[in-house]
């Protein structure tokens, strides 16, 4: 994988702080996720490289194209995100998963009981993934395929992966509400209001992160909001845990 060490990540970070004085006139650039229109102008950000916000299965994202390098330094430059710390990406399908991650060995009734939903599920990166700033410390790859229609039809309409990670500041709460993540609005393309997503703080958890890399083994990640699920169907499908 191509070096990254002498990139210098803090100018974009510098970029996007002279702008955050313009929050409060930021408003047009809110879309309603009910409306057709929406997915047009979602599709529209991801296409000039900016980062947007939107509504998840769990909690409000930011997003981006996954194979754009420019795209992904802006995602951690806006999150405050250590660009050795990784993002998963979200597609559209088990289709899609297999193209960009190496799953040859998961077999589709798995994948089917664990997808869509919160889970994300840690695999090698396929070579169609080749953006040199997305997770540079590792070969793998997390991937999502949220239970969520909008992000879901995004994916389908944009036929690209998303780099997807929380709607916040790094090491700040997850968002349930736009409002929560109103500091980050100067320096994103759009933000997509799907309305409250939730009313408790256990509404908050991400998903449940699962390294299923190696045939046959798996290691818990992050426990996530479906760990009781995932170790069922883990279970149910004699998947031992690695030790």
């Amino acid at each position: 994988m191509t070096s990254i060490k002498n990139i210098n990540f803090n100018k974009f970070s510098n970029y996007y702080k002279q702008f955050h004085h313009f929050a409060g006139k930021m408003v047009e650039k809110i879309y309603q996720t009910s409306l057709t229109a929406a997915l047009d102008s979602a599709k529209h950000c991801l296409d000039k490289g900016d980062v947007i916000a939107l509504p998840t299965d769990t909690v409000y994202g930011l997003a981006c194209s996954a194979n754009n390098e420019k795209a992904i330094q802006k995602l951690y430059a806006i999150k405050g995100r250590d660009f050795h710390k990784p993002v998963a990406i979200c597609v559209k399908d088990i289709e899609s998963l297999r193209h960009w991650g190496q799953a040859e060995h998961i077999n589709d009734v798995l994948l089917e009981h664990l997808l869509p939903g919160p889970i994300t599920i840690v695999i090698e990166r396929s070579a169609n993934l080749n953006n040199r700033f997305l997770n540079p410390s590792t070969s793998k790859i997390g991937i999502r395929i949220p239970d969520f229609d909008f992000i879901k039809n995004l994916c389908d309409k944009f036929d690209q992966p998303l780099a997807l990670t929380s709607a916040n500041k790094s090491a700040e709460q997850s968002s349930l509400n736009i409002q929560e993540f109103e500091c980050l609005w100067p320096h994103l393309g759009g933000i997509f209001d799907g309305g409250q997503l939730g009313v408790t703080e256990e509404c908050r958890s991400a998903s449940t992160v699962i390294d299923l890399s190696l045939p046959g083994r798996y290691k818990i990640v992050r426990e996530g909001i479906a760990l009781k699920r995932t170790l069922s169907i883990m279970e149910s499908f004699n998947i031992k845990p690695l030790l």
